[in-house]
């Protein structure tokens, strides 16, 4: 693309990006970021875009599943670990229920940004900024704490570094060696509604693996690790371009803060800066839909968005992450569904039942209903079948701690327990446990017919 180029996005509109008081300073830190190296490479997103390319046609599942805001001070072993361990058992569970290879995707290692409704937020007499995320700003509400600093930008590209690094250690040091789904298992599990039935199937799958390498002989050594992926969302974009870069011997220009980012709902306009951005990097790229799009502009919208950021059908190169609660799915997925025909090309498409869903309650926590995010994912999984499509995928904002920030799941969590434990700055997230029992009943219900899983 001729007309594009790292920085064309400084062009066109921005929306909420914060007010950095200091221009200078600002610049400074981007270019000390884009002399660092980077956080992925070239050929790790080549291999997730050639995975996305499989689950768009239906021979792979896409599991993607973090915090909805990482913290720096939670940047430590214990939380880390915690995080791969429920998406490793996640997957585990979607690839005995579904007969499908699943893709893993973390919302971490960059996560740290996030849009706000209002730039500020007034608490009695005072009103200060509003948090953007650790990456900007600082939740402690006084002035000092919530004036965004741009020197934050390299904390949150070392945080991001030593959770990639963590990661990497331990998928290579044999961490995730389905012979041994034991060795990750949470500690927590034992004490789940559901921890017989996970356990059955962890027994399942280790006797499945020592039959198979009993009859050949060998060692089935692809299996002795996994996969894994980052993703986040590409808010702040002086820290996206800074981490952009061309690569030898490969063409065009590449985001090498993330494996996989996405577009937010609310910085999705065709004739605006992330678009802008978004449309001229090589990595696979996810996009937000919501209700704010109405059925009757999905069409314009859609093509739009495609001729900007699809135009060739690569395939794996667009994912369209629906998002629009249990009570509105039905009336607005059918229509992206058939705007998305109408262009003749391909997409992946993945249902985050989290952000549609949620609530506040009476004294004004925010929360979502298990209940809720499960109908939104049900209710997706049959209309795409209706529609001659298919649901290649699920997003979730979750957390491998012990906290109490969605109501129901297996232990039936009401409002009134949300104050045991809600650590959560910005969104509530699934536990530990309701994400596992999440991914049970997503398996059951996106079995094959005749695996007998459904009994």
């Amino acid at each position: 693309m001729t007309d594009w180029t790292i920085d064309s996005w400084r062009t066109k509109t921005a929306r909420h990006q914060p007010k950095y008081p200091d221009a200078a300073a600002l610049a400074e830190a981007a270019g000390e970021l884009a002399a660092f190296p980077p956080l992925v490479t070239s050929w790790e997103i080549e291999s997730l875009k050639h995975q996305l390319a499989e689950a768009a046609e239906g021979r792979r599942f896409l599991l993607q599943g973090g915090d909805c805001a990482e913290s720096f001070a939670e940047c430590t072993s214990d939380v880390i670990i915690n995080k791969l361990k429920i998406l490793l058992q996640m997957s585990l569970v979607l690839v005995h229920g579904t007969r499908k290879r699943v893709i893993r995707v973390g919302r971490f290692a960059g996560q740290y940004a996030k849009p706000r409704s209002e730039p500020t937020e007034t608490r009695g007499d005072e009103t200060c900024t509003s948090y953007y995320g650790d990456i900007v700003n600082r939740p402690r509400f006084d002035a000092e704490a919530r004036t965004p600093d741009p020197w934050r930008l390299l904390r949150g590209y070392e945080r991001s570094a030593l959770t990639l690094n963590f990661i990497r250690s331990l998928i290579d040091g044999g961490f995730a060696d389905l012979h041994h789904p034991e060795y990750w298992q949470l500690d927590f599990v034992e004490h789940s509604p559901k921890s017989s039935e996970f356990h059955d199937m962890v027994t399942s799958i280790g006797e499945s693996l020592r039959f198979m390498e009993t009859l050949s002989g060998i060692s089935i050594a692809d299996i002795s690790r996994v996969d894994f992926y980052s993703s986040h969302e590409a808010l702040l974009l002086p820290y996206e371009a800074a981490l952009t870069r061309t690569v030898p011997r490969r063409d065009g220009a590449w985001n090498l803060s993330t494996h996989f980012p996405w577009i937010g709902m609310r910085t999705a306009s065709l004739d605006e800066a992330h678009v802008e951005f978004f449309r001229g990097i090589r990595n696979p790229i996810g996009v937000k839909i919501g209700p704010a799009l109405a059925p009757t502009d999905m069409n314009d919208f859609l093509g739009g968005l495609m001729d900007a950021l699809h135009p060739d059908d690569e395939p794996g190169r667009l994912t369209l992450i629906h998002r629009y609660g249990a009570e509105k799915v039905a009336d607005y997925l059918p229509a992206l569904i058939d705007a998305v025909n109408a262009t003749g090309k391909r997409v992946l498409f993945v249902c985050d039942p989290m952000h549609g869903n949620t609530r506040k309650t009476e004294t004004g926590i925010k929360t979502r209903s298990f209940g809720d995010i499960l109908a939104e994912v049900e209710q997706s999984i049959d209309i795409h079948d209706r529609c001659g499509s298919h649901l290649g995928g699920v997003h979730f904002e979750l957390t491998g701690e012990n906290v109490t920030e969605c109501t129901g799941g297996a232990r039936g969590l009401t409002d009134d327990d949300l104050k045991d434990g809600y650590r959560s700055l910005v969104d509530p997230r699934l536990n530990y446990e309701q994400s596992l029992e999440m991914a049970m009943l997503i398996a059951r219900r996106l079995a094959p017919k005749n695996s007998g899983t459904n009994d």
